[in-house]
C-alpha cells in the first residue's frame, strides 16, 4: 500500500470574518510532488501552511507525516523545509557561509562538511564563495532550495520557488526536486506556470478559497469535460468577441496567431463551429486537444470572488 504523508479533511480557514480556504480535503501519498494552483489570493499558501501544521485550521482534522496537525504541530516543524518566495538567507554572507549558518542553527552535525556536500550536489561549487547577494534569481533559488534540505526534512514546502527564474533555471530545479522526491521526501509545491504544474505528480487547483480539481494533470483535462477547437486566420480578435456571444462557447483564449475555443457541450460547441465555417471561410478550424491552462483559465473564470 501507498504510504500516506498528509491526510487532511473538512479543513477551513477564516481571517477578518473572510473565509480564505474552505472544507479541504486531501491526501498526499509520500514522496509525491504535490501541486497548487490558482490565482493570487485564492488560498494556496494558507491551505499549504494548514496542511503541515504551520497554520492552525478554524475547522476540520488531519495528519501531516504521522503527527496530528491541530495538537503536533512542533513535531512538524521540525520536519519540514520551507522555502519561500522571497530570498530569505543573508546576502551579505557567501553561499558557503549561509548553509554553515543554516546548519548551525538546525543543529546539523559537523556543519561545514554538511554544507560542502549541499554545494557540491546542488552545482554550486565554483560559487562556494561569491557573496548570495551577486547571485542570479536562479541561483539564489538553487542556494535557498540547499538552505532547505540541510536538516534532511522529510517534507518540502516551495511557496511559487521559481517566480522570475529563467526557463533553463527552472527546469534544473525541477530536476533537483524530482530527485529529492525519488528519495522519498513529500514535496507541496504552488505555481503559477502550467510547464511546472504538468511537472507535478498531482496536482490541485483552488480558487477563492475553493478546491475545484484534483489529480494528475491529465486526470484533471478529462474531467474538465471540455472540447476544443483551434481557429487560425485574419481578424481574430472580431471573430473571437463574436464567438464568447455563442451558446456552446465557455472559453475563448488567444494562444499566439491561434484562438482555442472550448466548450463543455460538445454537440452545441460543434454546432457553432459548424455555423462558423459555413458563415467564413478565412479561417481555418481543427480539432485541438484541451490544455491544463485552457481548464484552468474556465475554471477561474466560473469561480466565485471571496473578497467581491
Amino acid at each position: 500500500m501507498t504510504e500516506i504523508a498528509i491526510e487532511v479533511e473538512g479543513l477551513t480557514k477564516s481571517f477578518d470574518g473572510r473565509i480564505v480556504v474552505r472544507d479541504l480535503s486531501l491526501k498526499v501519498p509520500k514522496g509525491e510532488i504535490y501541486g497548487f494552483l490558482g490565482p493570487n489570493g485564492s488560498g494556496k499558501t494558507t491551505t499549504i501552511r494548514m496542511l503541515c501544521g504551520l497554520l492552525t485550521p478554524d475547522s476540520g482534522r488531519g495528519t501531516c507525516l504521522g503527527y496530528d496537525i491541530l495538537t503536533q504541530s512542533d513535531e512538524i516543524k521540525r520536519e519540514v523545509g520551507y522555502m519561500t518566495q522571497r530570498f530569505s538567507l543573508y546576502e551579505d554572507l557567501s553561499i558557503r557561509e549561509n548553509l554553515e549558518f543554516v546548519a548551525r542553527v538546525y543543529g546539523v552535525p559537523n556543519p561545514r562538511a554538511a554544507a560542502r556536500e549541499a554545494i557540491q550536489r546542488l552545482g554550486l561549487s565554483g560559487r562556494a564563495n561569491q557573496l548570495a547577494g551577486e547571485l542570479s534569481g536562479g541561483w539564489k533559488q538553487r542556494l535557498a532550495l540547499g538552505a532547505c534540505i540541510l536538516p534532511s526534512p522529510r517534507l518540502l514546502l516551495l511557496d511559487e520557488p521559481t517566480a522570475g527564474v529563467d526557463p533553463k533555471a527552472r527546469r534544473e530545479f525541477w530536476e533537483e526536486i524530482h530527485r529529492l522526491a525519488a528519495e522519498g521526501i513529500t514535496v507541496l509545491v504552488s505555481t503559477h506556470y502550467m510547464d511546472e504544474a504538468e511537472r507535478c505528480h498531482e496536482i490541485a487547483y483552488i480558487a477563492f478559497g475553493e478546491l475545484l480539481a484534483r489529480g494528475t494533470a491529465n486526470e484533471v483535462i478529462a474531467q474538465s469535460g471540455l472540447s476544443t477547437w483551434v481557429v487560425s486566420g485574419p481578424d481574430l480578435q472580431h471573430l473571437a468577441e463574436e464567438l464568447h456571444k455563442r451558446k456552446g462557447v465557455d472559453m475563448v483564449a488567444p494562444f499566439g496567431t491561434e484562438l482555442h475555443v472550448s466548450g463543455r457541450d460538445k454537440r452545441a460547441l460543434n454546432a457553432v463551429i459548424a455555423e462558423a465555417k459555413k458563415a467564413d471561410g478565412a479561417h481555418h478550424w481543427t480539432r485541438g486537444q484541451p490544455s491544463l491552462e485552457d481548464v484552468f483559465i474556465l475554471l477561474m473564470s466560473n469561480a466565485k470572488d471571496n473578497y467581491a
